[in-house]
């Protein structure tokens, strides 16, 4: 029979950390703490396998599934000597849900369960304290009726808020118990109203009813948009956790509190971490406390101070789990009657600046490899390094201050819901989504936001850790400010933020700014340069920029590439004078009439690249001529039209007319690239030479040799090379008469049709190199236009037909084995063709990893982006080696 249920507790547990596809990161790793001997309440794990036959069977659990958990729920009772359902001294649990892949908040969760009108009584005399009895008891029925009855969690706030309010006191702590029996006699009203029935009392309904609800949760909205997110698949399905209860909630020797083994801002080798004294662990990350911090900050409020014994515990459990798990943790913990529990432990989310000292400094210290570090970092999260950050020399009118909540900085328009902020950022505005504090109902709004701005919560509250695994800023616990939803609006003291207004947030200092502070490039750390030395040892790789402007290539250069993949010359003919000669050139209706203003253009061109041979100098260049179809560069504006007619002496109407009957239907597939070079080959021949006489003068200048390779786009035939190449090596040999130089270079071409790829073998006659532009290349395969596919994509990845954008990550079973097929067919050919891809595929890390399998030489991508292919580019090659 298959096991459906693996139990953990007192020392012995069914699995182990390896299991996490099976029990999920939590139950996995409760199993391995378990093991290890630390403090962890008994329980039990219902499978991933048990979540997809639950959904297989039309929400229905396996068979088998019961009779197993009812087994284990016998364990944990023989373990904590206490009965579910006994009106004398009741066994209560949590149910949790526990993903393979860590989704912080985004399923449910139910505490205290087993509570009735029968087992409350029961655990008010075991406990001898009715306040904490009832308190348990009202969070049961508030999560219960949110999770499994899908009641709006509003209304029953809206209880909490008017006792309170009768009370006279403001936090949840102050009620006393008769106010807390009031509480949960009008939630047990509520329900009855709403469903036509009473809250259930059986405690076995309820376990059953908790466990359905969290593999339901597997498909709530707010977890499928985080698996959209961070590209998690669907399949995977959640794990269920049942495990016994302990209590932060019984006074105050108790609390409850989350933990990092390391600063996951900074990376500093110290305990970050918040906890509450007299709390449940909701209460922490829901953010409706404000907590206090673990380690002493000299205020005697500190986990480190007022529970002294508890907090050297958990130093010394934290550093086991750190050299078990050789990385950061993420724990959770409760002390019940001044006795620690761990609840949770995970590899912790951390901001890329403190991933890069954590994996450098677990080097140092022996705990890992410098090949793990280098694989600790997530090639993308570099991302966020290397953009402009704040100028802390700017004028900024600081209006409020709260707990820095993930670093970074972003300004934006204030909104004050989730759904204004996701449609806003549709319409390509930048917004800041301000809430009083966030719940896992707002992810998309949070996705879609510049960053987060909270009046509640801590460092480790759900708008916190959500935020810094998004990479957005985050400001939490704001307490100064009112924020007022509905009217959407936030206040401090005179001042009021309306929605739309401009605000700026510092996640790294917590500060809100009026308005928006500009921006400077930000500094490297040296802990970036040691990964990035440490992955350059060991990749194989090459890596290139795409960059045509000598600013992009000097950034380039700044972030390691090691030369030009893709010099794109058409971004070089925008500017004003010579946009005027390029239009010229286009409109004039025969050769002559385009080589005067093409002679104009030269001299511009020749200084580009003399500029950008400088910049580059020893290091490989590879310039596309002419790629894009003509019309792009067409007036279309009346204005626009009218300066050309004057530029070119000729009538309005008759330049509207030519620049007319220049536009193709399909332009695209149309007269473009090398078609445009064999049609007007005077195009191709100017630029041939304006290449040709810059190298031989920024050899000169230098006195470094000029590593050229000339690219012909759009090749589908052998033939079109050839009369290409012929004209090129014909401009080669006059320019050596003419200068005396000898300019080195090589012609290839960019493989970006199918029928080029096909026919690579032949191609690669003529050619010295291949660069797959694959771009074009995923156009032409799919027949999509990489300008439209946001009409019917989301709806495509929603069907299961693309698992993401093909023109994000290649596709490698089409587009890919495209690639293979000229890969091995041009070598077969040409044993010595270089082979490199140059679409924007050469800076996404799944992409580098197939072009390390087949073989290619380098990869290139946006400037920006050259540190990211880095990394990956060594982490492909540290996985192929096994």
């Amino acid at each position: 029979m298959t096991q459906w249920v693996y139990s953990f507790g007192s020392g012995v547990s069914d699995g182990d950390a390896s299991m996490k596809a099976l029990l999920g990161g939590k139950g996995a790793n409760l199993a391995e703490m378990a093991s290890l001997g630390l403090p962890v309440p008994p329980g039990y794990t219902i499978t991933t396998d048990a979540c997809t036959a639950f959904y297989t069977e039309g929400q229905k659990l396996p068979e088998g599934a019961e009779a197993q958990a009812a087994a284990a729920l016998k364990a944990i009772e023989d373990k904590v000597v206490r009965k579910f359902g006994d009106p004398g001294d009741p066994l209560l649990v949590s149910v949790r849900s526990g993903a393979p892949v860590s989704m912080p908040g985004m399923m449910d969760t139910v505490l205290n369960l087993g509570l009735n009108d029968e087992t409350v009584a029961g655990l008010v005399a075991s406990s001898g304290d009715e306040r904490f009895a009832w308190d348990s008891y009202r969070r049961f029925i508030q999560m219960y009726s949110d999770v499994v009855l899908e009641l709006d969690h509003n209304d029953f706030e809206d209880i909490l808020d008017d006792v309170k309010g009768e009370e006279g006191v403001f936090e949840d702590a102050k009620l006393n118990a008769e106010a807390l029996q009031a509480i949960v006699a009008r939630y047990r009203a509520l329900v009855e109203d709403r469903l036509g029935r009473p809250f259930p009392q059986d405690p076995c309904e309820q376990l059953w009813g908790a466990i359905r609800a969290v593999f339901a949760s597997w498909h709530n909205q707010r977890a499928i948009d985080y698996r959209r997110i961070h590209e998690i698949p669907d399949n995977l399905g959640t794990a269920v956790n049942v495990q016994a209860m302990v209590f932060g909630n019984m006074g105050t020797d108790c609390a409850t509190g989350v933990a990092f083994t390391r600063n996951p801002d900074n990376g500093a080798n110290e305990i970050f971490g918040e906890f509450l004294v007299n709390a449940q662990g909701e209460d922490v990350v829901a953010g409706i406390r404000t907590p206090q911090p673990i380690r002493s900050i000299g205020e005697g409020d500190s986990m480190e101070e007022v529970m002294p014994r508890a907090f050297a515990e958990l130093m010394a459990i934290n550093a086991k789990l750190e050299r078990h798990y050789r990385d950061m943790q993420d724990v959770e913990f409760t002390i019940e009657k001044d006795r620690l529990f761990m609840l949770q432990t995970r590899a912790a989310k951390r901001g890329i600046r403190a991933a890069l000292k954590i994996a450098v400094d677990m080097a140092d210290e022996g705990l890992i490899s410098r090949e793990d570090a280098v694989c600790r970092i997530d090639p993308k999260d570099l991302d966020r390094l290397l953009h402009p950050v704040p100028d802390p020399k700017a004028p900024r009118k600081v209006i409020a201050k709260g707990l820095p909540g993930s670093p970074g900085a972003a300004s934006g328009m204030a909104v004050f819901n989730s759904d204004d902020a996701q449609a806003m950022g549709l319409e390509g505005k930048a917004v800041i989504l301000v809430r009083p504090e966030t719940s896992p109902e707002d992810i998309h709004g949070m996705h879609a936001a510049k960053g987060i701005l909270t009046k509640h919560g801590g460092q480790t509250s759900h708008a916190a850790l959500v935020a810094r695994g998004m990479g957005r800023p985050c400001v939490t616990g704001c307490g100064s400010i009112r924020v007022d939803p509905v009217a959407g609006t936030f206040g401090i003291r005179d001042i009021t933020v309306h929605r739309g207004d401009i605000i700026t947030i510092d996640g790294s200092t917590g500060e809100v700014i009026l308005g928006e502070v500009p921006t400077i490039e930000p500094e490297l750390s040296a802990e970036f340069d040691t990964l990035m030395a440490w992955a350059d040892e060991v990749r194989e790789l090459n890596v290139r920029a795409n960059a045509e402007t000598p600013a992009d290539a000097a950034k380039a250069r700044e972030f390691g590439a090691e030369g030009i993949g893709l010099c794109r010359t058409e971004h070089m003919f925008f500017e004003d004078e010579r946009i005027i000669a390029m239009r010229e050139m286009i409109m004039a209706e025969d050769e002559a009439g385009r080589r005067e203003p093409l002679q104009r253009i030269l001299p511009m061109q020749r200084e580009d690249f003399t500029e950008l041979f400088r910049i580059m100098a020893g290091l490989p260049i590879t310039i596309r001529l002419l790629d894009p179809p003509l019309h792009e560069f067409l007036p279309v504006s009346d204005q626009e039209l009218e300066e050309l007619a004057r530029h070119m002496g000729a009538d309005v109407e008759h330049v509207r007319i030519r620049a007319g009957s220049l536009r193709e239907l399909n332009p695209m597939l149309g007269h473009r690239g090398c078609r445009l070079g064999i049609s007007h080959p005077e195009i191709y021949d100017i630029q041939a030479r304006a290449i040709l006489e810059a190298a031989v003068e920024a050899e000169k200048k230098e006195g470094e040799p000029v590593l050229l390779e000339i690219m012909v786009p759009l090749v589908a035939t052998k033939r079109e090379l050839d009369i290409i190449r012929g004209r090129i090596e014909t401009i080669a040999d006059e320019v050596r008469a003419e200068t005396g130089g000898n300019p080195n270079y090589m012609i290839g071409t960019m493989i970006e049709l199918p029928r080029a790829a096909l026919r690579a073998g032949e191609i690669a006659e003529s050619a010295d190199f291949f660069s797959f532009g694959t771009n074009d290349l995923t156009q032409t395969t799919y027949g999509i236009s990489r300008d439209d596919p946001g009409r019917f994509l989301e709806s495509y990845q929603e069907h299961g037909v693309f698992e993401v954008d093909p023109f994000i990550s290649l596709d490698v079973e089409g587009v890919g084995e495209l690639v293979e097929i000229a890969t091995a067919r041009g070598r077969a050919t040409r044993p010595d063709l270089k082979l490199g891809i140059c679409g924007e595929h050469g800076g996404d890390p799944a992409s580098i990893a197939f072009c390390q399998q087949t073989g290619l030489d380098y990869v290139s991508c946006s400037p920006y982006r050259v540190p990211i292919a880095r990394l990956a580019a060594a982490q492909a090659a540290i996985r192929q080696k096994g």
